[in-house]
């Protein structure tokens, strides 16, 4: 484009002068000539103001020439300014995020992966092999043991048990702890027998009533299992539902249990058992997302890719689960701009700053010089139009 509109303002040169020589055998040639001249006025000036945005006219130190190259600090500080102002604000990210429904796309990429490559694969590869792992382990560690701190474990226990035991799915749990007890009873006969025999008096010891009274607890407690097991509706059983009902209702509603549930919690949290239990769990999930990206349909097959496929479904289907997605996702989005927000400005207008004033130039004129040269084009030939409505107006005037 810089050739085109050169060339068309040397050619409206070409003009002016066949057009001179030619305007004192033939005068009509004067509007040809008063068109190239204008034109020549329009071309030459749009030069010089396109030109002057990046470097020096014919290299002359013309003042408020090289514009860009003179104030690319001030421009990148504008420009980090600008995307902080009309881009990196929470607000305006919350605003764009609830028009997109992240839930529904990650539904479908899910429930139908793409074949082949994924898009951006070797992208994500390199970054989860070029980043420091302890760090990405570090962050991911740190956001699961703030999420954890974050949850309250003891109203959402009491509502899980209640639930289950309003649907009759605690039954088999008891009947599986009946079960261990008795296994455990009679696993361990001879121990039970001896803790009997040494509490027993001197005086049943002596006429060996001991052994009878521990067969005898022994035999009873073995009955009362069984008759538990087969009895549903057996007394100890209401009681035992009784005490999960007390203490769904506790944890849900009682500050003191609930306190004692959360010291539990972060006791667990601190203990390194837990931290090792998070590390294996990131490494397992970048290996997981190695392999997804350098081959998809391996890693997408088998157990794994069918759970993938349905928790798609469920994201496509579930409302409740597509809202909190969003709304987690949002969240997330406007604390990463609301944290790194200021980091991400300082970082355009750093790599700004580092550039030297050549490489400024190269590539803003890159970006936008083929519409600067379109105005180079149109000056020239609006200028030369202009020329000729002045020269006609001045011919009727004279």
């Amino acid at each position: 484009m810089r050739r085109v509109a050169t060339g068309l303002l040397l050619a409206m040169a070409a003009v002016f002068v066949v057009s001179s020589l030619l305007l004192h055998r033939y005068p009509a040639w004067a509007f040809v000539r008063a068109f190239a001249e204008a034109a020549m006025v329009g071309g030459l000036a749009d030069w010089f103001a396109v030109t002057a945005l990046f470097r020096h006219p014919l290299g002359l130190p013309i003042p408020h020439t090289a514009i860009i190259p003179r104030n690319k600090d001030r421009i990148g500080d504008s420009l980090a300014a600008f995307l902080r102002s009309n881009f990196l604000t929470p607000s305006v990210v919350a605003r764009r995020m609830q028009r997109i429904d992240i839930a529904a796309g990650l539904g479908r990429l899910l429930a139908r992966p793409p074949s082949g490559k994924l898009r951006g694969g070797k992208l994500v590869a390199t970054l989860l092999e070029g980043l420091a792992d302890e760090r990405l382990g570090g962050l991911f560690k740190g956001m699961a043991v703030q999420r954890l701190k974050d949850m309250q474990v003891a109203p959402l226990a009491g509502q899980l048990l209640g639930a289950a035991m309003a649907e009759g799915r605690h039954r088999p749990l008891i009947d599986g702890a009946i079960d261990w007890v008795g296994r455990t009873l009679d696993a361990n006969e001879p121990l039970f027998r001896k803790m009997i025999h040494d509490r027993a008096g001197s005086i049943l010891r002596w006429t060996g009533l001991d052994e009878t009274l521990s067969t005898k607890i022994m035999e009873g407690l073995f009955k009362l299992l069984a008759d538990m097991a087969d009895d549903p509706d057996h007394p100890l059983r209401a009681k035992t539902e009784e005490a999960l009902a007390q203490l769904a209702e506790k944890l849900q509603h009682d500050p003191e249990m609930q306190e004692r549930v959360e010291r539990l919690r972060d006791a667990l949290i601190a203990n390194p058992a837990v931290g090792r239990w998070l590390d294996g769990m990131w490494q397992s999930a970048r290996a997981a997302m190695l392999r997804a990206v350098r081959d998809p349909q391996e890693a997408l097959a088998g157990k794994f890719g069918e759970m993938l496929r349905q928790t798609g479904e469920t994201l496509q289907n579930d409302e409740r689960m597509r809202i909190a997605v969003n709304r987690f996702a949002r969240r997330a989005t406007v604390g990463i701009v609301a944290a790194y927000g200021d980091g991400i400005v300082a970082l355009v207008s750093d790599t700004i700053r580092g550039w030297d004033a050549s490489t400024v130039t190269e590539r803003l004129e890159t970006a936008v010089g083929r519409d600067l040269q379109y105005i180079r084009v149109n000056g020239t030939l609006v200028g030369g139009l202009v020329g000729l409505a002045i020269y006609a107006v001045s011919l009727a005037i004279g």
